[in-house]
């Protein structure tokens, strides 16, 4: 049996998109940039805003408690 699996070789997916979806991310690409190389910045730029944004919610409801370290304050 020959194992053709290559797991160097990346999968292509194909998504569908709609008209409007497809030129408004045509317009987001820069020159030389891949659709791949864009979707994956928008996606790290999301996982960004939705860290800050449940770390502001935890900072706000919160109940948060002072550690004592037994280090002395230099101040």
């Amino acid at each position: 049996m020959i194992n053709t699996y290559n797991p160097i070789m990346s999968a292509t997916k194909r998504v569908p998109v709609s008209e409007g979806v497809w030129s408004d991310l045509s317009t987001l690409k820069g020159p030389g940039q891949t659709y791949d190389d864009l979707l994956a910045s928008m996606i790290e730029q999301e996982k960004k805003r939705r860290f800050i944004e449940d770390m502001d919610r935890i900072e706000e409801e919160g109940d948060f408690v002072e550690l004592d370290f037994g280090v002395q304050n230099s101040d």
